[in-house]
């Protein structure tokens, strides 16, 4: 597929007027402040697993509305410290799947929690198995459109919300080091890594991999791929609301998250991906105030982006600014 968006030099530059509506903070803060509000414990269940190097548990937390939401959480088997910890989010329809799949970073010597998305968890993975119990008004198939005649119904306030109780959930637990928590994700989960870091203080890192969700007016006209095309399908029968659409869509797009995120980030964006145009990924990091960041440019890549190549960059990205834990057992070379 060759490059159809903007070149490298013109990405870099690439500072487009987005919408952002005059009460962005105060809706964001009031939605998190009434968030905090439900106080239910944190269940933290031991998961009895054939991994003999890494604990699993079975994580339930409080989530926008009170809802509760499920996570898996990972560590390096018997930690006694508090750990760094690394708080992500998973991309478009995947739910959080089994309690094996996802080892990385808790082999790396890290906690790593991994957030179900709720309603999610049934177009690919291993499912899924936090419900969404708001409903909306009438919405084109998928999860783009659900709510979004107005923002405080919108479907991503409760999903960035729930991001956010996430980091506070982690943040509540012995085996994590509050001081030392990161957040990251790919595609949407990218998405909600951009908004989390924009929510949620004092976090070490935030590092979103071909983020979706950002630069909404531009994605939806540009793009003919889903997800920003059921936004695309609304409009066709909804001829007369795109203001309204627009609108709503500004409460929740990654570059005005981004330009209050105040900690060290990383991004990958790939210049072939047609999900989520390099210049929507563009538009989001360019407003990124802080001046220890990067961003790992993908040149021939699709919407897989780096791939499996990614998250040593993130590896070591992280570690400048944390430092995992190291084991006392010597490593045995084989024989």
């Amino acid at each position: 597929m060759p490059r159809f968006d903007l070149s490298l030099s013109e990405l870099q530059s690439y500072r487009p007027d987005i919408r952002e509506p005059a009460d962005f903070d105060g809706f964001w803060a009031r939605t998190v402040s009434a968030a905090r509000e439900f106080r239910d414990e944190v269940v933290v269940i031991p998961v009895d697993s054939a991994l003999r190097q890494i604990d699993v548990f079975d994580v339930t937390f409080p989530g926008f509305g009170g809802d509760p939401v499920k996570a898996w959480l990972w560590a390096p088997r018997g930690a006694s410290e508090a750990l760094p910890t690394v708080v992500e989010f998973n991309g478009y329809g995947g739910g959080r799947g089994l309690p094996h799949e996802r080892l990385t970073w808790a082999a790396a010597g890290y906690a790593h929690l991994f957030m179900d998305t709720r309603g999610q968890g049934a177009v690919w993975g291993s499912g899924g198995e936090t419900p969404d119990p708001h409903g909306s008004g009438p919405a084109a198939p998928g999860f783009m459109t659900r709510g979004i005649d107005s923002p405080a119904d919108y479907y991503y306030r409760r999903v960035f919300t729930d991001g956010v109780r996430a980091v506070d959930a982690v943040r509540s637990l012995d085996l994590v080091d509050p001081s030392r928590v990161a957040v990251a994700g790919g595609s949407q989960g990218g998405g909600i890594a951009i908004a989390v870091g924009g929510l949620a203080d004092d976090l070490v890192a935030v590092m979103p991999d071909v983020p979706f969700l950002c630069h909404f007016e531009r994605a939806i006209g540009m793009t003919g791929r889903d997800p920003y095309q059921e936004v695309v399908r609304y409009l066709q029968v909804n001829r007369g609301a795109r203001e309204r659409v627009f609108s709503t869509l500004s409460y929740f797009d990654g570059a005005n998250f981004a330009s209050r995120i105040t900690a060290p980030t990383l991004f990958s964006v790939a210049l072939q991906d047609e999900t989520c145009p390099p210049s929507t990924v563009y538009a989001a990091y360019n407003r990124v105030p802080v001046s220890d960041k990067r961003i790992e440019v993908y040149d021939f890549n699709d919407h897989e982006g780096g791939g499996g190549y990614q998250w040593p960059v993130q590896a070591s990205f992280l570690s400048r600014l944390v430092s995992p834990p190291t084991s006392s057992r010597r490593t045995r070379t084989p024989r």
